[in-house]
């Protein structure tokens, strides 16, 4: 349903092997003529099996004659706060909704609600309010057929208005279509720990103090409202300017609907994981392991894969265009690790995975680095690449070797790793477990929007568990099973604190706390985040106001077994 190609009434793809062949042709249609055939092979090659799963986008539109991008998400820009310039944006969103794209904004651009517009006479609505009318504008494109939206909407920590965003999506009715996310800084962080009082002030970095409230007491009107209704997140603002590759040039302040990649404004994001179940040999036995060798290649030709698509998509704005050929940012992950931990015998919240995973996503930085500086000396490095590039932060952080090579060379690609949440693809390949996600259940069943808009109900197994039904297998869960339901909060920081070192991007990642979780402990789960050095967090307990696409089976039993 989501990514076969239709033509009107005509059904293009009739197999998931034409799907790959519809992919890698379009992907290596950029490649020089003499190369374009041996490309087009290796694409395919890593396609099929799913070893290599591409983004949604790619995997719906390239190869096909819809105008679509092929870029999963954008974050857009509100200029200024002044009416023409919203209505541009929302403009601007709505264009890049109907051609596949979702969407991310800064809304703290916009003066508090009440505050007097000069020029009117009139009183300013505020940013909550014209976020309402992104979210009209969004249902109004899911009912053209459009897919389905996903939006993110982003205000900072001292915005005058950041309460009223906080307690936003306590109503069940209020910004279906949006995720929203608190920009929170290092100075907020300090506030908090100290018990001070914290300004509020507009515009940004101004001397404009609306009124002053209590850091403590506002953050936790934050935590108290991801632990009601899962929303909103929290993103660390200055750690991600801190070590963002294009630290000379960009500041973020937004990220794409899931927050795996922070991006300035028009950027994009192009995303493609690796589906590690592929690579686990003699699965389930002593002799488990992971197929290193395999892997590797498979890195190296995603890499390429990428950057293709770079040249390959369509763009609904040609600032977007210019954005992602100037940056030629790419977003590399992984998949199904739950799942593989299962398959080589190793318990998800043990530090024995922590380590794997550790060595796992070093290993796909440093060949997608290492891939992307030798695309630099075949093909030239990203436009917007200059000296100061080498003193990043992440950059600095890379072996001597990596660094000296791209010292040399430059590199192609601005920005490389990321995790994203790979819900649907990894539905796709076989129902694996989703990015970095501990797996939720054995069996449950999955509620999937179908092209009619209607909600269908389908009974899956998750992938490890159904390969261990097929060694026959049918009483009990695999000796090293732990899903979402026997894992505490600690067990998901550290693992994506463990993988967030190798990643220049960021990690899309729900920390799943059971409904009787302790509110008290819930701003530890955020301090703990915040002094990881993680990029954000979000957290998510079971909750009547944001509802679930997933539902356990009470029959399958999903705990370890006696």
């Amino acid at each position: 349903m989501k990514y076969r190609y239709r033509l009107g009434e005509s059904l293009i793809d009739h197999s998931l092997i034409d799907t790959w062949q519809r992919v890698a042709c379009a992907v290596a249609a950029v490649e020089k003529q003499p190369v374009q055939a041996k490309w087009q092979q290796a694409f395919y090659h890593i396609l099929e099996d799913f070893q290599f799963l591409p983004g949604g986008r790619i995997l719906a539109g390239a190869g096909t004659q819809h105008e679509v991008t092929l870029l999963n998400c954008f974050v857009m820009d509100i200029a200024e706060d002044a009416l023409p310039a919203i209505f541009t944006a929302l403009s601007e969103g709505a264009l890049t909704l109907q051609q596949g794209g979702g969407v991310g904004y800064d809304f703290s651009v916009l003066r508090p609600r009440g505050e007097l517009v000069a020029k009117t006479g009139a009183n300013a609505a505020g940013p909550v309010a014209f976020m309402r009318i992104w979210d009209s504008m969004c249902s109004a494109m899911l009912s053209t057929g459009a897919r389905r939206g996903a939006m993110m909407g982003v205000l900072r920590c001292d915005h005058p208005d950041i309460e009223q965003f906080i307690a936003a999506k306590s109503d069940p009715h209020e910004l279906r279509h949006f995720n929203v996310s608190v920009m929170v800084s290092d100075a907020f962080m300090t506030a908090v720990q100290q018990d001070q009082s914290w300004p509020l002030v507009f515009p940004a970095n101004s001397n404009q103090v609306y009124r002053r409230v209590s850091a403590r007491i506002l953050w936790e009107k934050m935590i108290r409202a991801a632990y009601d209704h899962a929303e909103p997140g929290v993103l660390f603002g200055d750690t991600i300017n801190r070590m963002n590759n294009l630290h000379y040039r960009e500041q973020i302040n937004a990220t794409n609907p899931c927050g795996e990649i922070p991006l300035p404004a028009y950027g994009a994001c192009n995303l493609g994981s690796i589906n590690l179940t592929q690579f686990v040999e003699a699965a389930f036995t002593s002799q488990a392991k992971i197929k290193w060798q395999q892997m590797e290649e498979v890195i190296r030709i995603a890499t390429r894969f990428l950057d293709n698509v770079i040249d390959a998509s369509h763009y609904p704005l040609e600032s977007q265009r210019q954005q992602a050929l100037g940056s030629r940012r790419i977003g590399l992950g992984v998949t199904g690790l739950a799942d593989s931990f299962v398959m080589l015998g190793i318990e998800y919240a043990s530090q024995e995975a922590r380590a794997l995973a550790g060595e796992i996503m070093q290993r796909i930085m440093q060949v997608t680095w290492q891939t992307s500086i030798e695309l630099a000396r075949e093909k030239g490095v990203f436009p917007f690449y200059a000296r100061e590039y080498l003193q990043g932060e992440f950059v600095q952080t890379l072996n001597p070797s990596l660094h000296e090579a791209l010292k040399k060379y430059g590199i192609r690609n601005s920005h490389h790793n990321t995790i994203a949440p790979t819900g649907t693809i990894s539905l796709l390949a076989n129902n694996v477990s989703n990015g970095i996600e501990p797996i939720y259940h054995a069996a449950y069943k999955r509620y999937v929007r179908s092209l009619q808009n209607e909600s269908l109900v389908f009974q899956v197994n998750d992938y490890a568990y159904q390969l261990w039904q097929e060694r026959g297998e049918q009483n009990a869960l695999p000796p090293a099973w732990q899903d979402t339901q026997s894992l505490m909060p600690e067990a998901h920081l550290k693992m994506q604190a463990a993988m967030q070192v190798y990643i220049d991007n960021a990690i899309s990642k729900t920390i799943n706390i059971p409904a009787d979780f302790p509110f008290e402990k819930c701003a530890d789960v955020y301090t703990q985040a915040y002094t990881l050095g993680l990029k954000g967090c979000t957290i998510f307990r079971p909750n009547p106001v944001t509802g679930t696409v997933l539902e356990a089976e009470e029959n399958v039993k999903c705990c370890l077994h006696d």
